[in-house]
């Protein structure tokens, strides 16, 4: 899982936002290497701009997002890893949508 987490802060060195990540946008290579698929809702940010785009999928959204709020990419990513990660290791949801 490692592996996720520095493929997502590659985006992010970047300056992109995913803004999308859930297991079916997730490939292991052959290289055993992480490959980060679907940029549909990705995005270029600057560090201190907020965006605005309510995107993604439901159930990997962080809160600030499904509040239609402006948030920053790269906490919005980590959140929705975060939640893939769980329900990697448990086979369910850490909350109710």
């Amino acid at each position: 899982m490692n592996s996720l987490f520095l493929a997502v802060n590659h985006l992010h060195s970047r300056g992109i936002a995913h803004r999308d990540l859930k297991p079916e946008n997730i490939m292991y290579g052959s290289d055993e290497r992480i490959k980060i698929i679907d940029f549909g809702f990705s995005t270029c940010y600057k560090p201190q701009r907020k965006l605005k785009m309510f995107c993604g999928t439901p159930s990997y959204m962080a809160p600030e997002i499904v509040s239609r709020v402006e948030y920053y990419g790269p906490p919005a990513d980590l959140w929705a890893s975060g939640v893939l990660l769980f329900c990697l290791l448990n086979g369910f949801f850490p909350f109710k949508g």
